[in-house]
């Protein structure tokens, strides 16, 4: 890799690192090519993404982000995984790494706070910015659907009752 390939891949990271919302390191080492691929594909399809690079690259992509405090865990061959959704790509490199032993979560970084593995842990139990949303819309409809039920009841008991009053005259 030459001098300028390097500054793009510099370049390239320091933006990763800049509009991500969480970065999870982990060690990787002993992977097949598969299991690699399948980290890839979930990470994929929850919208996070997976970077290997040279950690000497990575760490200077690192000075003057965020996430800088992730530099020393970057050590040995490391993967990053990166999501703008601050739960998607914790769940995902925790769910893999019970899978898979040899797949290792060091820690992390969710914006200036530094992660240990035991806090990527715990936000990956975490429900989803989607599940979030789903959850809140959820509870703003209730009071609303209760609110017409309120609403309608009334006119239902008088139309029971006027049907009453005429089932009854017409009996008599």
């Amino acid at each position: 890799m030459d001098r300028a390939e390097k500054k793009e891949l510099v370049g390239s990271l320091k933006e990763v690192f800049q509009t991500s919302s969480v970065v999870v390191v982990a060690h990787y080492s002993g992977l097949t090519v598969a299991q690699m691929q399948d980290l890839r594909r979930k990470m994929k399809a929850q919208g996070a993404s997976v970077k290997v690079a040279k950690n000497r690259l990575a760490k200077i992509a690192l000075e003057g982000t965020d996430v800088a405090s992730i530099g020393a865990l970057l050590t040995g061959p490391t993967i990053l995984a990166v999501s703008h959704d601050p739960v998607a790509a914790p769940k995902v490199a925790v769910e893999f790494a019970k899978a898979h032993d040899k797949f290792v979560v060091l820690g992390g970084a969710m914006g200036k706070t530094a992660l240990n593995p035991d806090a990527v842990k715990a936000l990956a139990t975490l429900p989803s910015l989607d599940e979030l949303r789903a959850k809140i819309v959820g509870l703003i409809q209730a009071p609303a659907t209760k609110i017409a039920q309120l609403s309608t009841a009334p006119a239902a008991k008088l139309a029971r009752v006027f049907g009453a009053y005429a089932n009854r005259d017409k009996a008599a």
